[in-house]
């Protein structure tokens, strides 16, 4: 039995859009379903529909099986990876991407507040907050940093072949274009 993804609309839910990414680039046979999002019971995690396949509420949620799990990203100890060198503790690529996968689970809410996340829609350029312009400043600084550390041979922050960290900031390029 193939995995079902049940995801809210991609189109406005970054957090469905991400494991999408994640899963079809890591060419996983799977089978999408869409939740309808929004109504009675939305803000407190409520709703029928989603509470009937996902038992925290919540989307995006993986059913393997029997198995539901919820969709998480990121390491779930919060451990960071490095290698030992000379006596000294070096983060590793794997750390550096998951700080930037972090990064953006926590923060950058003055972008998420003023740029909405909808892939189809295109806007005129608006003026940005000062606050903004921090949040847009600081993500095209790490992505700098990363694609030019890691990327090399490739069009991903880390190099031919798209990881999280690139399902993670997917949806900010969007934003951006939106």
């Amino acid at each position: 039995m193939k995995p079902i993804l049940y995801v809210g609309n991609q189109n406005y839910s970054s957090w469905s859009l991400r494991p999408w990414l994640v899963l079809t680039w890591g060419n996983i046979d799977f089978e999408t379903r869409v939740v309808q999002l929004g109504g009675p019971g939305y803000s407190k995690r409520l709703i029928p529909e989603v509470l009937a396949i996902s038992p925290a509420g919540t989307v995006p949620v993986l059913h393997l099986g029997s198995d539901v799990i919820a969709i998480r990203l990121r390491s779930p100890n919060g451990r960071r990876s490095s290698v030992q060198r000379c006596g000294r503790t070096i983060p590793s690529r794997a750390a550096y991407a998951r700080a930037a996968a972090c990064e953006m689970h926590s923060g950058f809410s003055e972008l998420r507040n003023r740029m909405p996340c909808n892939i189809r829609r295109r806007t005129e350029p608006r003026a940005m907050t000062e606050e903004l312009r921090r949040d847009v400043e600081r993500i095209e600084a790490l992505w700098i940093s990363l694609s030019s550390r890691f990327g090399a041979g490739g069009p991903y922050l880390f190099g031919k072949d798209p990881t999280i960290t690139d399902a993670f900031y997917a949806p900010v390029a969007t934003r951006f274009r939106t």
